[in-house]
């Protein structure tokens, strides 16, 4: 009876959660607290206090500023990492929702440090997702997502972008060059909703929406067989509401 108690109990390591007590108590003072009031909060001698905070400074968890310790990087980007995740979390529960409401495949992409990312998608086996065949990245000019974005960028941006991807038939629907990519681009209303059909893959239709959310160029797209056309309007008007609805409530965010 003894063996099998104990192999349910966990094993726990002492100075870890002596560590862990002494960054709790420093995350209690805004502006830090010396060794002797930490040892003191945590419930440790002075020696071990020193010891773990020697250790714990020297990692970069924190730092000794005018004979107090406070945060250090480490634990900054331990938080920035919490933040993101938490973030990205929000961002694929909310394309679940909005697939789940307008039935069909829900993408929502960034434009990041000259590269176009698709940083999530929410689909089913029932209506599945765009197959990227050919590099979502490279084939910006081919699809909506794409062009939404690249409408949104500065002129030195885009031509950037576009000299580094430059335009090339994906399909038989592709626009066909560079020149009558910018003129569509020119002619697309801020605001509105960027069409594709077929240029990216056959038998499909695409619509995106810019998102103006932050400073970063963002978009949310959905895309659908080519016979059921008719409802790609509606069905990206229903999207951008939803969106708007929940920027405005300011629970989403597009910094990842």
């Amino acid at each position: 009876m003894a063996t099998a108690s104990n192999a349910a109990v966990p094993t726990l390591i002492g100075s870890v959660q002596r560590a862990l007590r002494l960054l709790e108590a420093v995350g209690s003072h805004t502006d830090g607290a010396p060794a002797k009031q930490l040892a003191r909060e945590a419930g440790l001698p002075l020696p071990t206090a020193y010891h773990l905070l020697r250790t714990l400074t020297h990692e970069g968890y924190l730092r000794r500023e005018n004979g107090v310790f406070v945060f250090g990087a480490a634990v900054e980007r331990l938080a920035d990492g919490g933040a993101l995740q938490n973030r990205r979390s929000k961002i694929a529960n909310s394309l679940v929702r909005w697939r789940d409401s307008v039935g069909v495949p829900v993408y929502f992409a960034v434009y990041r440090e000259g590269e176009i990312e698709i940083a999530g998608v929410a689909d089913t086996p029932a209506v599945p997702a765009v197959e990227e065949w050919a590099d979502f990245r490279e084939t910006g000019h081919a699809h909506a997502i794409g062009q939404c974005l690249l409408s949104q960028l500065d002129d030195r941006t885009r031509e950037d972008y576009l000299d580094r991807h430059p335009v090339r038939s994906i399909t038989p629907y592709t626009v066909r060059d560079r020149r009558a990519l910018l003129d569509r681009l020119a002619a697309t209303e801020r605001m509105r909703p960027v069409i594709e059909r077929q240029e990216y893959v056959l038998g499909t239709v695409c619509a995106a929406i810019p998102i103006t959310a932050g400073s970063s160029a963002a978009t949310m797209a959905i895309s659908m067989p080519l016979h059921q056309e008719e409802r790609l309007l509606p069905a990206i008007e229903q999207l951008r509401g939803e969106v708007g609805s929940l920027l405005s409530s300011l629970t989403f965010s597009i910094s990842i």
